[in-house]
């Protein structure tokens, strides 16, 4: 194998490993703090295509949605940090 094949396998092969490292303390940091979930009010809106090529928005009422206190996705949930950030949910038709 070449030197920059090489450099190249041992350079995924850290990100992976590190990767992999902070996903495992997120879920310890997790697992060990003391409130793992929070909730987060999100405005949801349907986009309907209409036959003429235009797409109708329709707004629903602000609700809470539950989210993850966690740098990655755990239990199902969204994390916070993200979900603060996108407040508005498109829901495509």
């Amino acid at each position: 194998m070449t030197r920059l094949g090489s450099i190249a396998v041992r350079t995924i092969a850290l990100t992976v490993a590190l990767s992999a490292l902070a996903y495992a303390l997120d879920t310890v940091t997790l697992r060990l703090g003391k409130s793992q979930t929070s909730s987060v009010m999100v405005r949801p809106y349907f986009a309907v295509p209409k036959k003429n090529g235009l797409t109708e928005f329709m707004f629903q009422q602000p609700q809470p949605q539950s989210c993850v206190n966690s740098l990655f996705p755990h239990f199902g949930f969204t994390p916070c940090w993200w979900l603060r950030r996108h407040t508005e949910q498109r829901i495509s038709l």
